[in-house]
């Protein structure tokens, strides 16, 4: 059985490829990913974010560090993160250390969200006891008359993180279950990756 997974030297071009036919064919966020970190007792948590970017130096996503997600990467700066296009029956995943962006970065694309959504960062203690539903609107409603008409700057415990990735694994889904699997394997951010094929 021949394979029409073809081995390139690196993985960001085909990574853009498969990406670029996902927002084709995904209804949804193709750029939704779930990303595992583990807490202080080392039990896995996984949710979904949204990928922002990624270039050959990581995947980036956005979060408030003060979050359940921000407690456990400021404990642990590592993580995981696969895409799943179920219309396309394919995925990747990435696994590797996580470090933030710059103030820049995290100015440049706060500023680029929709404003109720900077508000929003504002009012939301992430991943924190909710009393009801009202307090969180009389917190969108308070912060919204403190900024008024004015610009809403990022918050200070709001910011991005970027893993850059050791490993790297590309799937596809094949009949009776003969999926092909090609991985993208480096020791450090600054060496090579070297592939290999795995079993399904």
């Amino acid at each position: 059985m021949s394979s029409d997974l073809e081995a390139p030297s690196e993985p960001f071009g085909l990574f853009d490829e498969w990406f670029a036919l996902a927002k084709t064919k995904e209804t949804n966020d193709p750029n939704a990913m779930a990303l595992a970190t583990v807490d202080a007792q080392a039990l896995p948590n996984v949710r979904m974010v949204l990928m922002k970017e990624i270039t050959p130096a990581g995947v980036v996503f956005y979060t408030n560090t003060e979050s359940q997600k921000g407690n456990e990467i400021a404990q642990n700066p590592q993580a995981a993160v696969v895409f799943h296009w179920k219309s396309l029956q394919r995925q990747v995943r990435f696994r590797g250390p996580l470090a933030r962006v710059s103030d820049a970065e995290a100015d440049a694309y706060f500023v680029s969200r929709a404003r109720d959504s900077r508000i929003g960062a504002w009012a939301s203690q992430q991943s924190r006891p909710l009393e009801d539903r009202f307090a969180l609107e009389k917190a969108v409603a308070r912060e919204a008359l403190r900024f008024g008409l004015g610009e809403v700057p990022r918050p200070p415990h709001w910011t991005g993180f970027r893993l850059t990735p050791l490993y790297i694994e590309f799937w596809q889904d094949k009949p009776f279950r003969l999926h092909e699997r090609l991985v993208f394997r480096r020791e450090s951010p600054e060496t090579g990756f070297r592939t290999e094929r795995l079993y399904p």
